[in-house]
């Protein structure tokens, strides 16, 4: 019989995505959410211009997109004030990671992250055979200095961190960012992920130099921008390790649609400072609907409030399974302690009522299934 011959790694992985997708959620309890609330998309949707070119540019679908990005790049750099030399351009946070761990990470060669920190990150190492590190959250927020520290005790190649973060909606002063740089190893960089900076106070954003070779920054139109689905982000990063991603990455991979729409967007700053508005309000609702029922929501500098159930992983779980049987999607975070909270993301007036309905009917489903 004429098999495929897959590598040796390739045997060793599991066959398993980091996310189970809503829809596949959907299908197996065959009714959709009432509620989206889970994979931290936003509801508020894009900007009506950003729509508007990408329904005029459909009608040019036929053609690829231009693989150089130009002007999407050439955008972007003029908005953060840096050179298009400074920005790749890449099918998201996750597709730009995947090609980064391709460029520096080979078997056997060690990474760092925290223990339960956003899990693509991850994925990618283990399909190249990099080596895992993991440092545990301290008061629910990654801690720079325990990464840096582990780092160098491991020669890690690099090492991740969300600033703000993802699943715990914490974060760090830029200022804080900064200071902790000192201690990163040589050799080793950082990779920055900022998918949520948009939702941050003033000054999270660090203030790295443009070619400072020590850190890449990651940043998406997934979030505020309301894009998940297009599937477009972007690093910075000093130059010569920019121009390496033209060595892997898929450069036929963006979409004609997706790049005009990025593109439209950004130019559309005032439809970022509303939306920045809807998530801000729907945290503070967030925020009332776990107190009125007894718990605990963490500050958030995301669009989603991660809510301390008061109890171990297996009541949190039992509370998220509970509001899955109601129609609300919402997430939780995978490692212990993180593990005691639910994840939900910020959401129009309607789901955020149908979340203060479903959660006082899944906490006593959960208590009485846990006594």
């Amino acid at each position: 019989m004429n098999n495929p011959r897959y590598t040796s790694l390739a045997e060793s992985l599991p066959a398993t995505v980091p996310f189970v997708g809503p829809e596949a959620q959907e299908r197996r309890r065959g009714a959709p959410f009432v509620a989206r609330l889970g994979a931290n998309e936003s509801v508020f949707g894009p900007s009506p211009r950003a729509v508007q070119a990408m329904q005029q540019a459909t009608a040019d679908i036929w053609m690829y997109g231009d693989p150089e990005n130009y002007d999407l790049r050439h955008a972007l750099a003029e908005f953060h004030e840096v050179e298009p030399e400074n920005i790749v351009v890449g099918e998201g946070i996750d597709g730009l990671l995947g090609y980064l761990v391709r460029l520096m990470i080979a078997p056997g060669d060690t990474v760092v992250t925290s223990d339960g920190a956003y899990p693509t990150f991850n994925y990618h190492v283990a399909g190249y055979g990099g080596d895992i590190h993991k440092v545990p959250y301290s008061d629910d927020r990654e801690d720079p200095n325990k990464l840096f520290a582990k780092a160098s005790e491991v020669d890690a190649k690099l090492v991740y961190l969300a600033n703000p973060d993802n699943p715990m909606g914490s974060w760090h002063s830029g200022s804080d960012v900064m200071a902790a740089l000192d201690a990163l190893p040589d050799g080793c960089l950082l990779v920055l992920d900022e998918a949520y900076v948009e939702c941050a106070p003033p000054g999270t954003a660090a203030k790295i130099a443009k070619d400072d070779t020590r850190v890449i920054r990651l940043r998406t139109f997934s979030k505020v921008y309301g894009m998940a689905g297009a599937r477009v982000g972007y690093a910075i990063g000093a130059p010569e390790l920019i121009e390496a991603f033209n060595k892997v990455r898929n450069h036929f991979g963006m979409n004609r649609v997706a790049q005009v729409g990025a593109l439209a967007a950004l130019r559309d700053q005032t439809w970022l400072t509303e939306v920045q508005g809807h998530i801000a309000r729907a945290r503070d609702q967030i925020d009332k609907i776990a107190r009125s029922n007894g718990l605990k929501p963490l500050p958030s500098a995301t669009n989603f409030v991660a809510i301390d159930c008061g109890r171990d992983g297996a009541f949190a779980k039992t509370v998220l399974d509970e509001l899955v049987k109601q129609g609300i999607f919402v997430r939780m975070p995978f490692a212990s302690p993180q593990n005691r909270c639910i994840r939900v993301s910020c959401g129009e007036q309607s789901d955020m009522d149908a979340f203060a309905k479903a959660l006082p009917l899944a906490l006593a489903a959960a208590s009485s299934l846990n006594t």
